[in-house]
C-alpha cells in the first residue's frame, strides 16, 4: 500500500531531525530524552538518590535520563499503557493510567516512601480535532496532579507536559494553589509547530487539610 503524503512528511521530517539522529548516537530511547535534558540543565530538578514517578514513560527516554542521574541510590516508579522494555533498578507498572486499578497499581508501588518528582510526558492519542483532543489531554493532567499531591513530599517538583487550549488557565492556576513556584518551559527540542510546553511546578506546599 502507497504511503499518504502526510506519512511520507512525516517519515521525512522524522529521520532528518537532529534529535532523532542524535538519541541513536547517545543510546536513547527517544528524542524526547532531550526536552528533560534541556529542562534539566536549566532548573536542575534531577540530584542522585532522589525517588521520581514518570507517568507516560514508554517507550523510556525519560526514564533512562532520570535512572543516569538518580543513580542506584536513586528510585524510579514508571507508568505507561504501553509496553516499556526494561531498564536496570527502574519498577515498570505498564497499565491505562486512567484505570482506577491501575492508579492504585502505581501508589502501591510508591507505598509509604515521599517522592522528590513526580515528572509526566503523557499524551493522548491524538485525533487531529482540538476540540476533542484538549480534553482528554488536561483529563490526564488532573489525574497526573492528584497522583502528584498524594504522593510527594512537601517541597517536591513537578513537571507535565501540557496543551494550551480550553482547561489550561484553571490548571495553571489550580497548580499555583498547590506549588511556591511555577514556571512555563519549551525546550529547543520540541518541535515549534506543537502545542505541547512543560509545565515545572517547584515546592510542593504539601497535602491540604480536609
Amino acid at each position: 500500500m502507497a504511503r499518504s503524503k502526510t506519512s511520507q512528511r512525516w517519515l521525512k521530517e522524522h529521520f532528518d531531525d537532529p534529535y532523532v539522529k542524535m538519541a541513536q548516537r547517545d543510546g536513547y530511547r527517544s528524542r524526547a530524552s532531550y526536552k528533560l535534558l534541556e529542562v534539566q540543565e536549566k532548573d536542575r530538578i534531577l540530584r542522585p538518590g532522589m525517588t521520581v514517578v514518570d507517568l507516560g514513560a514508554a517507550p523510556g527516554g525519560w526514564s533512562q535520563v532520570t535512572s543516569r542521574v538518580i543513580g542506584d541510590k536513586g528510585r524510579l516508579i514508571a507508568s505507561d499503557i504501553l509496553e516499556m522494555d526494561s531498564i536496570p533498578d527502574v519498577t515498570f507498572i505498564q497499565g491505562d493510567f486512567t484505570d482506577d486499578e491501575v492508579f492504585a497499581r502505581i501508589l502501591d508501588a510508591i507505598g509509604d516512601h515521599p517522592v522528590d518528582l513526580v515528572i509526566s510526558d503523557m499524551a493522548p492519542n491524538m485525533s487531529g480535532v482540538r476540540e476533542s483532543d484538549q480534553p482528554r489531554a488536561m483529563y490526564l493532567c488532573e489525574l497526573a496532579l492528584d497522583l502528584a499531591t498524594r504522593v510527594l513530599r512537601p517541597g517536591g517538583d513537578y513537571l507535565i507536559k501540557i496543551f494550551q487550549g480550553e482547561g489550561f488557565d484553571e490548571y495553571h492556576k489550580q497548580v499555583r494553589g498547590l506549588f511556591e513556584k511555577v514556571q512555563m518551559r519549551k525546550p529547543l527540542s520540541s518541535r515549534g509547530r506543537s502545542r505541547e510546553q512543560y509545565m515545572l511546578a517547584r515546592g510542593f506546599k504539601g497535602p491540604r487539610e480536609e
